[in-house]
């Protein structure tokens, strides 16, 4: 069994930290790097690309929406479909211009925070997000929430597709994820979710709050950055799984056309 294990990184701005970038590209094998809208601005997003090329580290877009103030979390309405592939494709072109500048190479993308759980909902926001990836790069690879209408969409964009299953968050019983203001929704235990990716990827499924199994077939494990533990959860994680003889690899190692 092969695995990429991912984190939302490069989401500092100016003289303000969010977690610690450096220390997680020790141990991650993708990152999804802010591109400005939610959190990040151009020295972060080349200082943080040129350190996960440095390691090693895949570099994959991280796009949502122009939401500083609420680190892209606010759910924002009322955006046509010009606005969204226009607003997707501006941050994954600025992310790429950057990589191509350190000689490297964006190999994924990911939505953020509200964007992605919308998009997960919603098959109408999927396709456009899925659409405009297919027209930006038909090579870059979508990392989609599996067994959400965002998996759905891109399977069917021609993209390679890695489905993601979540560490650090408790689901629904439809393969979303609970609110984050709901109590209990972000796990904060490092050996409790190093226990479930081990048995979410033994048993092929996740287990929502109410015990519902959900099938998924997960190429991708995600720790978010801005968890206060997300550098001993990914440590204890990735400790995990080369104890268990699972192939912890760049997701664009495995994936592609």
């Amino acid at each position: 069994m092969q695995i990429d294990l991912n984190a939302d990184m490069g989401e500092s701005f100016g003289p303000w930290t969010m977690g610690d970038d450096a220390a997680m590209l020790d141990i991650i094998t993708s990152a999804n790097i802010a591109c400005g809208f939610h959190a990040g601005d151009p020295v972060v997003m080349d200082r943080t690309v040129r350190l996960a090329a440095q390691k090693g580290v895949g570099i994959g877009a991280h796009p949502g929406f122009d939401d500083k103030r609420g680190f892209g979390r606010h759910r924002i309405l009322g955006l046509g479909a010009t606005e969204i592939r226009t607003m997707l494709i501006y941050q994954l072109g600025a992310l790429q211009a950057i990589a191509r500048s350190a000689g490297a190479t964006v190999r994924h993308v990911k939505l953020h925070g509200a964007l992605a759980n919308m998009a997960s909902e919603n098959v109408e926001l999927a396709s456009q997000f899925t659409e405009a990836t297919a027209t930006a790069d038909a090579d870059l690879i979508i990392v989609a929430m599996a067994k959400t209408q965002l998996e759905t969409a891109a399977r069917q964009s021609g993209n390679p597709v890695a489905a993601e299953i979540f560490a650090d968050r408790a689901y629904n019983d439809d393969g979303t994820l609970v609110d984050r203001k709901t109590k209990g929704a972000v796990l904060q235990d490092p050996q409790v979710a190093a226990d479930r990716v081990l048995k979410a990827l033994e048993d092929q499924a996740v287990t929502s709050v109410n015990g519902v199994e959900i099938p998924v077939n997960p190429a991708t494990v995600c720790v978010h950055g801005d968890n206060p533990v997300a550098v001993r959860m990914a440590d204890r994680i990735r400790t995990r799984l080369d104890q268990a003889g699972v192939q912890v690899r760049p997701m664009h190692s495995f994936i592609g056309r």
